[in-house]
């Protein structure tokens, strides 16, 4: 086991990595929580494979449980769901000295932080995430949030989880697809921090040899995080590189209305874009943007997206929550495991799309 310590100035709890902790959830969770309901969020896609094995496990330490299972997928993380979700833990009488077990991807992860960040101002609320993404990445950090219609994650906060338990063993039963969309993520902490991990990355020939290593990029990708989370809590600094290639990603993703492209597809192919666009400005170092395009082949992300104009990009740009008044705040790359926070105005940022 491999365990983490996210320490801030008003809040502590432990990353805990390893394989098969899924089964021993209910005793995990016994050391941080005294009390008897909790309630376990999930999705249909997750459920058939954990839900029933983590109610058990909670069962068995005399947890009272509800499980709630909803659809799977972005599209679940509106409005609509959380009201939804409101309304079944209140009917299941859940008061602030319970706790809400999320166990899912970072769809179910964000949806059920929120609704822990926000009803009967504040339940304490658990990660157990089960995709690559969420495991390197959304469970980590305390942000949470839902969407609308104008764009992604625009109604959210900062609320951290007690705890957050991941099974790297869990891996195995996603689909290529969705581990690949977890790579995005973990290619993008070896541009933005760490040459040595994108270089692994390279040297990595298969799936065999990738799941070898699984556990050591999780470890890697999350100790990243921490630095990051811990020296910049609430987004105003240096935790704005972690959003290298977001800022392109989540204008796809608006413009697939959320269906098209997947959120790790989305970001390799920001990052890609952002890259090239780098050299052509003689910011970046020349070659970064094709090792990049190299590595999103091999992991068969994709690099390239069509859009009718240069516009429809920025248009989506335009509501991203990292614009602070007339500017919005993007991540440029000068070498691999170097990028920069670079501030623009509207009309600058065709410079860079």
């Amino acid at each position: 086991m491999r365990n983490l310590q996210i320490n801030l100035l008003n809040n502590q709890y432990e990353i805990l990595i390893k394989s098969g902790i899924i089964n021993s959830i209910g005793e995990e969770i016994s050391k941080i929580y005294e009390g008897n309901e909790i309630a376990l969020i999930t999705d249909e896609n997750v459920d058939k494979f954990y839900g029933d094995i983590v109610k058990k496990s909670l069962e068995d330490n005399d947890f009272k449980v509800l499980k709630v299972v909803l659809k799977p997928g972005e599209r679940s993380k509106s409005i609509e769901s959380l009201m939804k979700l409101y309304n079944e833990l209140l009917d299941f009488k859940l008061n602030r000295g319970n706790l809400i077990i999320a166990l899912g991807g970072g769809v179910i992860g964000d949806l059920a932080g929120f609704c822990a960040a926000t009803l009967l101002r504040g339940i304490p609320f658990v990660q157990v995430p089960t995709s690559l993404l969420a495991q390197i990445d959304s469970s980590i950090g305390g942000k949470v949030a839902i969407d609308l219609p104008s764009g992604k994650n625009l109604i959210g906060n900062f609320y951290h989880p007690r705890a957050v338990y991941i099974d790297p063993q869990v891996l195995k039963t996603l689909e290529k697809r969705y581990v690949n969309d977890g790579l995005g993520e973990a290619i993008k902490y070896g541009l933005i921090k760490d040459k040595e991990l994108f270089e692994k990355f390279e040297s990595i020939e298969s799936y065999e040899v990738l799941f070898e290593y699984i556990e050591d990029i999780i470890y890697k990708c999350c100790s990243i995080k921490k630095q990051v989370v811990e020296q910049d809590e609430k987004d105003k600094g240096e935790r704005m590189i972690l959003n290298f290639g977001h800022t392109i990603g989540h204008a796809i993703e608006k413009l697939e209305n959320y269906k098209g492209v997947s959120h790790g597809e989305a970001v390799a192919i920001g990052m890609y874009s952002i890259a090239l666009r780098c050299e052509e400005l003689n910011i970046c170092k020349d070659g970064v943007a094709n090792r990049i395009k190299s590595l999103l082949y091999k992991f068969n992300l994709p690099y390239d997206f069509q859009v009718k104009t240069r516009e429809d990009i920025i248009d989506a740009i335009s509501v991203d929550k990292k614009t602070i008044g007339d500017f919005i705040n993007l991540i440029l790359i000068e070498d691999i495991g170097k990028v920069f926070i670079h501030k623009v105005t509207h009309e600058e940022l065709e410079k860079f799309i």
